[in-house]
């Protein structure tokens, strides 16, 4: 089985890709594909129809996206909504156009309303306003759920669709403006304490409580969902509400969390709040009953996950410091 990885130089794309190569090497038959972005410009539209047409992967995993977290989606919303959107319409249309009839696309917790009952059922989406911080991203990720949808709808094929919790873990974005706010988090705490300081900030009220899943929960959720059987996925779905939620199920607020993670990091000193910056929506949960009822459960705690993830930090330092 060919299978075509975009975006799995990315966090969640690289947890996939191990995942894959754990499986050939225990003797599945699979021939992984890859490419970097300079080797593939996924916005190029000429660029994948040509890829597809001479690769002609079995099944596609589509972990690619332009990612970032409050600050980066404020600064940024053009590239966010333009580049999201083209990287899907051109992998799903041109790997529909290659003949390829199974598909995975991934997207993000965004995608629900800002005041929606939480946890958040798949059946909430579109019934209410986005959250504007990141509406342009949120946009672009309903775009590749109907994209799927409609392929299924129109052409019979078997487009699925997870959405992910906030994600973290190794391999994620530390960059101390463009990054979300776990890893900001740990950057931020680990520098203060490597400069001796006795008080960090962070932004907002503190009160917004987060779900978190560990990529590799995350990365076993998208292969278990993608080998589904088409029977069992579309009975637990719907034609045009076909999307799962994939989340640990938990949450805890971002004042708990930078206690956490300070405690990780080491940081010994106060923790105080900037309320002139913004909050993001107040509460984001996932109701993950439905993937729970085919038979899957997130395993890694955070208590778990976060030392794991600050271990890779340290060793990946010299990269972030560019």
């Amino acid at each position: 089985m060919r299978i075509f990885i975009a975006g799995h130089r990315g966090m969640v794309g690289g947890a996939i890709l191990r995942r894959l190569e754990a499986r050939k090497a225990a003797g599945e038959a699979l021939d992984l594909i890859t490419r970097t972005h300079a080797e593939l410009n996924l916005t190029d539209q000429a660029a994948v129809r040509d890829f597809m047409a001479a690769e002609k992967p079995d099944v596609v995993i589509l972990a690619a996206a332009k990612v970032g977290g409050i600050h980066a989606n404020n600064i940024y919303p053009a590239d966010f909504i333009y580049e999201n959107l083209m990287i899907e319409c051109n992998v799903i249309h041109q790997a529909f156009a290659a003949g390829v009839t199974r598909l995975l696309q991934l997207g993000s917790s965004c995608i629900y309303p800002r005041a929606v009952p939480q946890p958040m059922r798949e059946d909430a989406l579109l019934t209410g306003t986005l959250e504007p911080t990141n509406e342009p991203y949120a946009i672009a990720k309903i775009a590749g759920i109907k994209l799927c949808e409609s392929y299924n709808r129109q052409h019979g094929t078997d487009y699925r669709s997870v959405m992910p919790t906030n994600l973290y873990g190794p391999g994620d974005n530390f960059h101390p403006e463009n990054s979300h706010v776990l890893p900001a988090l740990i950057r931020r705490f680990h520098e203060a304490r490597e400069a001796g300081l006795d008080e960090v900030t962070i932004w907002g009220t503190g009160t917004p409580r987060r779900e978190f899943l560990h990529v590799d929960d995350m990365a076993e959720a998208s292969l278990f969902v993608l080998d589904l059987p088409r029977e069992t996925y579309e009975a637990n779905t719907q034609p045009m509400l076909s999307h799962i939620n994939v989340g640990s199920g938990t949450d805890i607020s971002i004042a708990e969390l930078a206690r956490l993670v300070a405690d990780v990091t080491g940081f010994k000193g106060r923790i105080t709040c900037d309320t002139s910056k913004p909050d993001g929506t107040m509460r984001k949960l996932m109701d993950v009953s439905r993937l729970a009822g085919m038979g899957w459960r997130a395993r890694i705690s955070l208590e778990e996950g976060l030392p794991e993830t600050y271990r890779w930090f340290l060793d990946n330092q010299d990269v972030f410091r560019r």
